[in-house]
């Protein structure tokens, strides 16, 4: 099933993130920017939860979204504050990059 937005991919995404679900994270990743692999997470890493701040839509085939991710590792809490950058083609939305925060 294909997410009906880019608000959508990128809750499906961070839940790939939590369960190391690889091959989808780089299947939505965008060609132009899909690195050729991505590593597993560290054994001790755990995620703790995700807050989407804000999913703005600027055209019907670009849209961002503002997201918190929060993780412990180590004992140490982190925080991974992101605006990501999507876009759609052939009806079908990807990732294509961010900015951190």
């Amino acid at each position: 099933m294909q997410a009906p937005s880019a608000e959508a991919l990128m809750r499906s995404r961070y839940s790939a993130f939590v369960l190391d679900k690889l091959p989808y994270l780089l299947a939505t990743w965008h060609p132009s920017t899909r690195p050729a692999s991505l590593e597993p997470n560290p054994a001790d890493l755990k995620w703790l939860g995700l807050a989407v701040k804000k999913a703005l839509v600027q055209d019907a085939d670009h849209a961002t979204v503002e997201f918190v991710a929060r993780s412990r590792q180590a004992g140490r809490g982190h925080r991974l504050h992101e605006v990501s950058r999507f876009v759609r083609e052939g009806g079908r939305w990807y990732y294509v990059d961010g900015d951190l925060s």
